[in-house]
């Protein structure tokens, strides 16, 4: 079928109409383009770009076509930062919104510190690295443009603990953080540890450089302490926690934050996670983490401690699950700002009590544009604007979208 693409759908698939009006969404085609391909029912395969757009461009990765992770590979810088700004503009404006934007910060190539690959056994040997685009082959990525070199070069080691840990039939996960002591790597679905494989495992980790090991769930070997420099602050997170994915990313989340909050003398810090920005802040104000997941917080709070003599200043935490227990409006009458930090689900039950609060500035942070521009409708209509708004593309070549968002009473 012969298909006429008119934009991209939220995933990165070009979408047309076939003759009957029935979408079509197509993987790896640009806006503009004139397509031929085979349809069946709402997907197409088999693309022949035969007007291709300007903004299309060779996919310089040689794992490109059987790899899953970068699916907007073909398309230029410029369109992809333009389209990004877009998915968030459209995202606001569904809810009777609009914001000033900034330019989009983009995540330079090989920056990429922190990546979940698949492991499997085969009749051959072993396969690692990431899965296909809706299949569950696994497609081996040594040449991979995305990860840190440092990430890159541990790939030996994983497929070693694949042979070690795998079982026949099963699938292993194995997680990758780059730190401040070397790679952390969380391996789940490995099969039951025993003596001779933590041997195994403590022998492989020295040689590899591996910083720690954790085995479906439990850190079973630590060489050097896993650390990120948050700040002046060292925190060691448990094995597998959320990391901002790059370095340059986090940089420019904390840049808008700060500039954000800038001049409050208290602060809270809601789904604070590790301490990200908790930390940094905790230079210039005082500040109260809250955070549901202990560990975590557990982490953010050793940091502080250890850092303290670096001209921190107090800083307080809390345990509480912000989606069934926020922070009221009464509680958050003492702050001179809030940041806010939540997952995909963004934070309605924490929005509807912001709005309702005194805080004269918030600094939003999400990574998910329709949950971030439902609750800044909340926030909106309970008397706030927003003053502008930063997209940080720090998952290159993706359809992943992450911005800061300063909202002033």
């Amino acid at each position: 079928m012969r298909l006429t693409i008119e934009r991209l759908g939220h995933l990165g698939d070009g979408v047309a109409h076939r003759p009957d009006g029935v979408p079509v969404f197509v993987p790896g085609a640009l806006p503009g383009e004139v397509v031929e391909a085979e349809v069946s029912g709402e997907r197409a395969t088999s693309l022949r770009i035969l007007a291709p757009s300007s903004d299309r461009v060779a996919a310089p990765c040689p794992h490109y076509r059987g790899c899953g992770g970068c699916s907007l590979m073909h398309a230029s810088d410029r369109f992809i930062a333009g389209w990004k700004a877009e998915v968030v503009r459209s995202a606001l404006l569904a809810q009777g919104l609009d914001a000033p934007f900034r330019p989009v910060i983009t995540s330079p190539p090989r920056s990429r510190r922190r990546a979940t690959l698949a492991g499997r056994r085969t009749r051959s040997g072993v396969l690692v690295g990431f899965h296909g685009r809706a299949s569950g082959m696994i497609s081996a990525v040594t040449g991979c443009l995305l990860l840190h070199p440092d990430l890159l070069a541990v790939l030996p080691a994983l497929e070693a603990v694949t042979g070690l840990g795998a079982s026949r039939k099963g699938e292993m996960a194995l997680a990758i953080t780059l730190t401040d002591g070397g790679v952390d790597l969380a391996v789940d679905g490995g099969k039951p540890l025993d003596q001779s494989l933590f041997s195994a495992l403590s022998a492989l980790a020295a040689e590899a450089g591996l910083a720690r090991v954790a085995w479906n769930g439990e850190a079973v070997v630590t060489l050097r302490p896993p650390q990120q420099s948050f700040g002046a602050a060292h925190v060691t997170p448990p094995a597998g926690a959320f990391l901002q994915a790059t370095r340059e990313g986090e940089t420019a989340l904390l840049g808008a934050v700060t500039e954000a909050v800038a001049g409050a003398a208290f602060l809270a810090d809601l789904f604070a996670g590790a301490g990200t920005f908790a930390l940094p802040l905790a230079a210039r104000a005082e500040v109260h983490a809250v955070e549901g997941d202990a560990r975590m917080l557990a982490a953010l709070a050793s940091g502080w401690r250890q850092a303290a003599g670096a001209g921190l200043r107090r800083l307080t935490h809390e345990a509480r699950d912000l989606f069934r227990r926020p922070l009221l409006a009464t509680e958050l009458a003492r702050y001179g700002a809030v940041v806010i930090d939540p997952p995909r689900a963004g934070a309605e039950a924490q929005a509807r009590e912001l709005a309702a609060s005194t805080v004269p500035v918030i600094a939003a942070v999400s990574c998910n544009p329709v949950t971030f521009a439902r609750d800044a409708r909340i926030l909106t209509a309970g008397g706030y604007r927003i003053d502008w708004l930063q997209v940080v593309d720090q998952f290159r070549w993706s359809p992943h979208v992450e911005l800061v968002a300063r909202f002033s009473r």
